[in-house]
């Protein structure tokens, strides 16, 4: 399992996301306290994607623990965004820990992270694997689950379809083929955020104009409400939203 977040609102620094909540996502990669089977800490990589005002998003990914890295605590507090979205990586056994298989993954405005894990991989995702361009395998970010996830959900974005439409569509496809899976996905362009709960949980908070959504809620301020298994939330400027995955 991992640990992953999306925030939308008024610019904030990235240290108010990922290290001064007393549960913050920094906490959470070596005490999180739902893993659910998942392994204990979360120490095989982070990443963090943000949006700097204009233009595509930035990243930081790095294959090491979050708490060990020298850079960020000084990146973070000086950087300010209005849509961020973070990760802290528990690899699979027998899956790479390196920089690019760290979340989050990018095309153009788009940030993908994936909690969870494809049961059976690879034998139970080749199928949907073999209805991709090739030449969108061989340029995967790593060989791992998350990110063949992602090139499916892309997949369906570059056809035009929505970022609810992508997402469900592709936990609904890959839960039908690999049972058992973790698929907690998270979306966003900048403008809004598309996240799936199946077989794992998600927390979300509304406070004003902002909205935070979180695998473990970051502290114990009002307001956090979990999202039911077998769910898809969209949040954006005219709210947020639940709709069933199956």
């Amino acid at each position: 399992m991992c640990r992953h977040l999306a925030y939308l609102g008024p610019p904030v620094t990235l240290r108010a996301l990922l290290y001064d909540p007393p549960h913050s996502l920094v906490r959470q990669s070596w005490a999180p306290r739902d893993m659910r089977g998942g392994g204990t800490v979360n120490a095989d990589g982070f990443g963090v994607g943000w949006y700097p005002g204009t233009g595509n998003p930035v990243r930081y990914r790095r294959a090491g623990p979050i708490w060990s890295d020298p850079t960020l605590p000084e990146l973070a507090g000086v950087t300010l965004s209005g849509a961020v979205l973070a990760a802290v990586r528990s690899a699979t056994v027998g899956m790479p820990v390196q920089d690019s298989a760290a979340a989050p993954f990018a095309e153009g405005r788009w940030l993908f992270s994936h909690n969870g894990v494809v049961r059976g991989w690879p034998d139970s995702i080749v199928a949907l694997a073999g209805g991709l361009p090739v030449r969108d395998l061989v340029t995967l970010d790593a060989p791992t689950d998350s990110a063949l996830l992602w090139a499916l959900v892309r997949h369906r974005l570059r056809a035009g379809a929505s970022a609810a439409e992508a997402v469900t569509a592709t936990v609904r496809e890959v839960a039908a083929v690999a049972p058992g899976s973790r698929l907690n996905l998270l979306l966003t362009d900048g403008a809004s955020v598309v996240a799936s709960v199946w077989d794992h949980a998600l927390s979300v908070r509304v406070t004003g104009d902002a909205v935070l959504l979180a695998s473990e809620p970051v502290d114990d301020t009002p307001g956090w409400q979990q999202v039911p298994d077998r769910r898809w939330v969209r949040a954006g400027p005219d709210g947020v939203h639940l709709g069933e995955l199956g």
